[in-house]
Parts: C-alpha cells; structure tokens; sequence
C-alpha cells in the first residue's frame, strides 16, 4: 500500500496531484488545503502508516521545509518531495541539508510528479 500525505495551498493544484497519485499509482492520498492540518496529521503517522509526503514550500501558517523539520523531530523518517516555484540557492540547501528526496518545479508537470513518486516508491520496496 502506497499512501501520500500532499500539502499544496492551491485547491486546484492539489486536486490535479491527488487525481494523478491515485489514478496513476493506486496510492491512498491524504490531500490537506492548510498547512496546520497536515502537520498535526503528520505528528499522529509513523515512518510505516505514509509512504510519502508532497508538500509545497511556500504556504500560509507552516511552510514545507518547517513540516519536513517537524516530522525530523518527531524521529519519523518519511521521503519528502519539495514543491517550489523558486528553488533559489539557500532553499535547495537548506532542503538538501535536511535530506529532501527531491524536488517538483511549479508549475507542475504530472509525469515529473508520477516519475518522482514511481522513483520514491521503488527505493521503499
């Protein structure tokens, strides 16, 4: 079973994510609008209950790289694909710091996303 917390701000984004994770792979995904909601579902997971976690970086209340550190703390270790629509120097360190599996460019290309998540799951299996 393959399940996908996605965080994207964007209703309309998120909706294309969700509607390609779970018509192309056959995941379970987890789609949150608010940042807040999806960093108190994660502190509830474990490194075995979500395979994955998309989230956009820039965002209302919590951004990617601040969930990312949360679940870090929490001592779950969960592949993250990081969204941005500016991967300028000091994000993409600070991401590759933090060891981000990779990154998505807005705006989005779908076969990019599947290509990443296809990639993220092969290393789980």
């Amino acid at each position: 079973m393959f399940s996908v917390a996605v965080v994207e701000d964007d209703p309309i984004t998120l909706d294309l994510i969700t509607d390609a994770l779970e018509t192309k792979l056959n995941a379970t995904v987890y789609p949150f609008s608010r940042s807040k909601f999806a960093r108190d579902f994660l502190l509830q997971q474990t490194s075995n209950s979500i395979s994955l976690v998309i989230s956009d970086q820039v965002m209302p209340e919590f951004d990617g790289l601040s969930l990312l550190k949360t679940i870090q703390a929490k001592g779950l270790v969960i592949p993250f694909l990081l969204i941005t629509a500016d991967p300028h120097k000091d994000l993409v360190v600070e991401a590759k710091k933090l060891k981000v599996s990779g990154f998505l460019a807005k705006p989005l290309d779908m076969k990019d996303l599947i290509n990443k998540s296809q990639k993220v799951m092969k290393a789980l299996a």
